[in-house]
């Protein structure tokens, strides 16, 4: 997929080219090997998906708030989750679960042919879209809906990202993944979350579990 436009690689000051390059090297530092995420990563304008109080702050490698009790995640845990959930090759469709600011679905809708994404807050899906619209990231779907149903529509998918925490694998979400597809997400309570990745086989699910996680708890319906 064709990465952003030259005119996005460019910012002054904590938002500038270098300082996303000092990024990318605490990424890649950090065990991020994906020369396909870090390229994306290199040239996404993340400062453009926080409150404009905030943009000083974009290239840290730490979450941000984006209002409603939701976080830009930290940009490690986007790369990393990415990196996971591409291993084994691109995904065609990828449906992720939590839109929030809409910056991971820019990252994945950078690298597959389409991406669905459902999100349960309105106002943040609202903003999410205004923001992937200006960008000009025309191979994304947006919902505004319970993620924990999936998206039955459009399944099943190659990949599936979600960005929230279940105790543990949805079955709904699981149903939703093709065979061979990959999902990748938190689970577990708050204080003992782990990031794992599921790969749907002939016979069932693999789970391999790739880091220690923090994430807002998955929850149900909408607001």
């Amino acid at each position: 997929m064709q990465l952003m436009a030259e005119p996005f690689d460019l910012g002054i000051g904590m938002t500038s080219r270098r300082t996303r390059e000092r990024l990318i090297g605490r990424l890649s530092e950090a065990g991020i090997h994906s020369q396909e995420v870090l390229q994306v990563m290199r040239h996404l304008p993340r400062h453009l998906f926080v409150d404009e109080a905030l943009a000083s702050r974009a290239y840290e490698d730490s979450a941000l708030p984006i209002g409603h009790g939701q976080t830009i995640s930290q940009p490690y845990t986007v790369a990393l989750m990415t990196q996971a959930l591409i291993a084994r090759g691109r995904p065609d469709t990828v449906l992720e679960i939590g839109t929030g600011s809409g910056f991971q679905t820019a990252v994945l809708a950078s690298l597959v042919r389409r991406v669905y994404s459902v999100e349960r807050v309105r106002e943040l899906l609202d903003r999410a879209q205004e923001r992937l619209v200006a960008l000009k990231m025309r191979n994304i779907r947006l919902r505004h809906g319970d993620g924990a149903q999936g998206w039955r529509e459009y399944a099943p998918f190659q990949g599936i990202m979600v960005t929230a925490a279940p105790r543990g694998v949805p079955r709904m979400l699981a149903e939703q993944l093709a065979p061979g597809g990959v999902m990748v997400m938190p689970i577990g309570e708050e204080s003992q979350q782990m990031l794992v990745r599921v790969v749907r086989g002939e016979d069932g699910f693999e789970q391999e579990i790739l880091d220690s996680a923090s994430f807002v708890p998955l929850l149900s319906g909408v607001s």
